[in-house]
């Protein structure tokens, strides 16, 4: 299976911002509308299903014994031709 980028944006933004970014992505979500990503010239709107499965992971890089780089990822993911299963439940404090 390959992998296509769509769209991809990288770039020091404040908490305030982000969480606005954030915010608007929970707005279209619970609206059930499209999500549309935005960069100069480039755009690219995606229309999750209802229930897409939802990840959510920390990671730390770097050497073991000293400081590294942290890393919070939220994913959206489903297949384009079917609906996503709920597995657990999921608590964001």
């Amino acid at each position: 299976m390959s992998e296509e980028v769509l769209f991809k944006s990288e770039g020091r933004r404040s908490r305030d911002e982000i969480a606005a970014y954030l915010r608007t992505v929970a707005d279209s979500l619970e609206a059930g509308t499209a999500i549309t990503l935005r960069q100069g010239d480039e755009s690219v709107s995606v229309d999750p299903p209802a229930r897409p499965t939802f990840e959510v992971k920390t990671e730390r890089e770097g050497p073991a014994d000293g400081p590294g780089e942290m890393s919070v990822e939220f994913e959206l993911e489903w297949d384009e031709e079917s609906e996503s299963v709920v597995t657990g439940d999921l608590e964001i404090e």
